[in-house]
């Protein structure tokens, strides 16, 4: 279109420039994405604001499905976690005492208890006592009160309480006079997991399985129908701590309970958890053990360990640097959940079952008791407490603390741990070998504290106050030994504000004793749990008025070691109890002097003329307040002369499970236990070989003087071959031949029975000299006699039917005696018809063994005790040693016999239960008179606590040992 016209176009305007994001292509998926992404940071903020700024666990209740965490952790968890954090950092509190309106475990509907006209021990000294003056025993004192009780609290404590101002069902108890205490505590047992009589279904002391279980806990073990909880109750004690065994380095968690046990005792259901001291459980417990145990029972070398006290540390260090770490992983998690709140973790709380406990020991929330005896162990021990900062309440057994009180003193925390120990069992290992029954004293005298505990079934902890009553015996002063097992154990086991002490606000743990509670043979004759009476038909045993004892502060000038010599002369001897009394005319103070001579008694009476000569000769005069003269005292039954150290082979004869032999053969003298034996009148003792633990013996006894050198020295001996014994116990079951208790008593029979027949044959050829049957023999003819080791009633009717069965076939009549007996009272008109007497052993029986399981308690529980049902029926009876280490206590035993006898027994009759009595039960009395230089000088009675030997004669060397500081 060539020549074709257009119309005319108007030229456009310059475009202005795009921005270079502009001129991008945006994709609308892209777009979309970038609108999500905001969307979610929106949500996101917003989320963080509201968990900064509400009420987090119930936002979780309102929103349901907002229960996980951007790093998908359980919100609740988490929360949960939290909670926990708070326990941790939780400081516990001894838990109050006074303030309270009732005992967290008063049962309602129980009624008051007005207890009228004590004589009250309250605990603590009166108002206004300097703790200087306190720490001298300034300040205690016994008052005459009365006690209410109420909602299982202490409410008043007054001088004669009206009976209009208390509640109208208050029941009335009238205390005439008699000592109240608070109730005993017993910081070192385990009742309960160790039942008795021992059984193996029933043993769950130890948790045997691994050196280091702290996470194991003696609550799921214990038995509420354990009897001895019963009659650990019988002795006053209400409160126990119940720790694992000493088998491993650690043990695991102890609690504390009360010995009310089910409806009977005013529960409402028979339960572990019941019988919690503190139903809040404000504190944990945990125990540990360091040295021979752990080494002994775990060292395998190769294997594992430890097999040394070296290899402990390192499992101890070890363990608590697994805690450890446990604990700063913990409260690092705690801090940031604290600072950055907890939905921000990408981890829940670290936690681990195994070291919770001791984790929670290095928080300060577990009080920890250990058993530690010697220095290295001690000392060990206490640099753990500094390297991972931990407190330790008491060393337990500890018998070498008072060596060293300085070591004690370097333990973390500022607060000395308390020493809980025997008052004088030793010996039983190398541990046990260095100790002191003055320990308690020298500990105190170290501004260092004493408990005295019962390790029960050790000892039997139905008589744990004896062991303070020994330790004011030994020196420590009469308030802190009774102390020692009622406020000092209550503060340890932080219920220093609630129990121990006899004081409003306080659990109504009270009470009431027959004697002065630190008296030998006192005894309760009521107990009331949280103010509920325990003993709804109580024996009591029938006792003067009891007088409180009168401090005695000589008692702690200590004489450990005496000096011998010949010629010495003593005044104020008001009492002479020896078989044959020598006595001329008394002094003109109505006391006797008693002259030594070379070792001797030269004289008892006046003595006019010896002393003239002895003024002339400057020989010494000791002067005494309430003197007794007595014959020394027998050990029959111990293993004194045999062994030195009874849990080591090298310094014991060994077992005769399957070897019949004679005593004397063996002798070792001159050892520690015999020296102790000496220094407290423990002159003479009749020992036969062992057969396999304990009483149990084989072979023939030896008669011999403790203080001889060795068997050699002249009148050591006084009879090679005193006695022939046997057991009877379920220990001849580890005998090659016999595994039953049929088969040994068939045994024996025919050993007895063979032997008859051929002392009966008519052959000129005897029995070989020395062997089994030459001494057989000699039992079957009257001129030894036959001792068997049995507790059981069973088997003892066994054995009398044996003796008519022999008796018959030889026409002569065997000296049977019984050693043990704890069942022996149910066949008591039995034994006096067979004239078969009974050497008690031990004295007071508590049914470790199911051989035992009816011994009795004694008051207020049974009515009666071995010994009283025994002489009753006309049973010469006396007293054994079924440990070595009870020679320093045989006057007590004695003691405790003649208090609690009501009447049966006179002072002369009681201290034969350790002397006489053993030769007229072995026939020996007439041959065995009381040797010259055989005797025992006291200030005060043997047979009570205050009683204190002051000088010794044993027959050997022409010397007397004497206990004076200027002899």
């Amino acid at each position: 279109m060539e020549g074709e016209k257009r119309l005319p176009v108007a030229p456009f305007a310059a475009a202005p420039e795009i921005p270079a994001w502009r001129r991008r292509k945006i994709r609308r998926s892209k777009a979309l994405r970038w609108l999500g992404l905001g969307c979610l940071a929106f949500i996101a903020y917003a989320q963080w604001r509201q968990l900064t700024t509400v009420d987090l666990p119930k936002l979780l209740q309102a929103t349901p499905r907002t229960h996980l965490t951007p790093y998908g952790l359980s919100r609740k968890r988490l929360f949960d976690d939290l909670e926990t954090c708070k326990r941790l950092s939780h400081k516990p509190q001894d838990p109050i005492g006074e303030g309270r309106e009732k005992n967290a475990r008063y049962i309602d509907g129980h009624v008051p208890t007005l207890i009228k006209n004590a004589s009250v021990w309250v605990g603590e000294p009166v108002k206004g006592t300097s703790p200087e003056d306190a720490r001298k025993g300034k300040g205690y004192e016994w008052i005459t009160a009365d006690v209410y009780l109420e909602y299982g609290l202490i409410k008043r404590v007054e001088s004669a309480i009206a009976i209009s101002a208390v509640a109208k069902d208050t029941v009335i108890f009238e205390a005439k006079g008699r000592p109240l205490t608070a109730g005993i505590i017993d910081m070192h047992s385990h009742a309960g997991v160790d039942s008795l009589p021992e059984l193996w279904g029933n043993e769950d002391t130890n948790e045997m399985s691994s050196d280091i279980t702290p996470y194991a806990r003696s609550i799921d073990g214990i038995q509420p129908g354990d009897h001895q909880i019963q009659v650990i109750k019988s002795g006053g004690v209400t409160t126990s701590l119940v720790l694992p065994g000493s088998g491993n380095n650690m043990g695991g968690e102890a609690y504390v309970i009360k010995h009310a046990v089910g409806r009977e005792d005013g529960r409402n259901e028979t339960s572990a958890e019941d019988m919690l001291a503190d139903p809040d459980r404000n504190w944990r417990f945990m125990k540990m053990a360091c040295g021979e145990n752990a080494k002994r029972v775990y060292g395998k070398v190769g294997e594992h360990g430890p097999v040394s006290r070296l290899g402990e540390s390192w499992e101890f260090r070890h363990a608590f640097e697994q805690a450890a770490k446990l604990v700063r992983e913990q409260d690092d998690w705690c801090a940031k959940a604290k600072h950055h709140g907890v939905a921000k973790l990408s981890e829940y709380l670290p936690q681990e079952l195994r070291w919770e406990s001791l984790g929670a020991l290095l928080r300060g929330q577990v009080h920890l008791n250990t058993h530690c005896y010697t220095i290295p162990d001690l000392e060990a021990f206490v640099d753990h407490t500094n390297e991972f900062k931990f407190k330790i309440r008491a060393f337990h057994h500890a018998h070498q603390t008072f060596l060293v009180p300085e070591i004690l003193k370097r333990a973390y925390g500022g607060d000395p741990p308390a020493s809980a120990i025997f008052a004088d069992n030793m010996w039983y290992k190398a541990e046990a070998y260095i100790g002191s029954e003055f320990a308690g004293k020298y500990l105190y005298d170290n501004n260092l504290t004493t408990i005295y505990v019962s390790d029960n079934p050790v000892l039997n902890a139905q008589h744990v106050l004896f062991e303070a009553a020994k330790g004011y015996k030994y020196g420590l002063p009469y308030h802190a030994a009774l102390a020692a097992v009622t406020t000092a154990p209550a503060e340890r086991l932080g219920f220093g504000n609630r129990l121990g002490k006899i004081k409003p606000g306080f659990d109504a743990d009270v009470v009431v004793w027959d004697s002065d509670p630190l008296s030998v043979g006192a005894t309760p004759v009521q107990v009331w749990i949280d103010g509920t009476m325990q003993f709804e038909d109580a024996f009591v045993l029938e006792k003067p008025l009891p007088k409180p004892i009168v401090p005695d502060e000589d008692l702690a000038n200590i004489v450990e070691e005496p000096v011998e010599v010949g010629t010495v002369i003593f005044k104020g001897i008001t009492k002479v109890l020896l078989d044959e009394d020598p006595r001329g005319l008394a002094a003109r103070d109505n006391t006797y002097n008693v002259v030594i001579s070379k070792g001797k008694i030269a004289c008892v009476g006046a003595c006019h003329s010896e002393l003239q000569v002895a003024a002339k000769a400057g020989i010494p005069i000791i002067s005494l307040k309430n003197g007794h003269l007595t014959e020394s005292f027998t050990a029959f039954g111990s293993q004194l002369g045999l062994n030195a150290i009874d849990a080591e082979s090298s310094t014991d004869n060994g077992d005769n499970t399957n070897v019949f032999s004679r005593a004397v053969d063996g002798l070792a003298l001159d050892t520690k236990k015999l020296r102790v034996a000496h220094k407290y009148g423990v002159t003479k003792a009749i020992t036969a070989p062992m057969f396999h633990g304990g009483i149990t013996l084989h072979g023939t006894g030896v008669g011999f003087a403790t203080g001889a050198d060795t068997a050699l020295d002249q009148d050591a001996v006084f009879a090679d071959d005193i006695s022939v014994h046997y057991t009877l116990t379920s220990s001849v079951k580890h005998a090659k031949d016999t595994p039953s208790m049929t088969s040994a008593i068939g045994a024996f029979r025919q050993k007895l029975v063979k032997a008859a027949v051929s002392l009966n044959a008519s052959s000129d050829a005897p029995a070989v000299r020395y062997s089994e049957t030459y001494y057989l023999h000699k039992v079957l003819n009257g001129s030894l006699p036959l001792v068997i080791s049995v507790h059981s009633a069973d088997t003892i009717a066994s054995l009398l039917k044996l003796k008519s069965e022999t008796e018959l076939i030889t026409s002569q009549r065997i000296n049977l005696a019984i050693l043990g007996g704890a069942e022996s009272y149910m066949l008591a008109k039995e034994l006096a018809a067979a004239k078969v007497g009974v050497v008690l052993a031990p004295f007071q029986s508590y049914a470790t063994e199911w051989q035992e399981r009816r011994a009795l308690s004694g008051a207020p529980l049974t009515n009666g005790t071995a010994i009283t049902r025994l002489l009753d029926a006309g049973v010469t009876v006396a007293i054994g040693l079924e440990e070595d280490w009870l020679v320093r206590d045989l006057g007590l035993l004695a003691g405790i016999a003649y208090a609690n006898g009501e009447g049966r027994l006179s002072e002369k009759a009681a201290l034969d239960l350790v002397g006489r009595n053993v030769y007229k039960i072995l026939g020996t009395e007439k041959k065995e008179k009381r040797q010259d230089g055989h005797f025992v000088i006291f200030e005060g009675s043997p047979l009570e606590i205050g009683g204190r030997v002051k000088a010794v004669g044993g027959g050997v060397k022409g010397v007397v040992q004497v206990f004076e500081a200027d002899a």
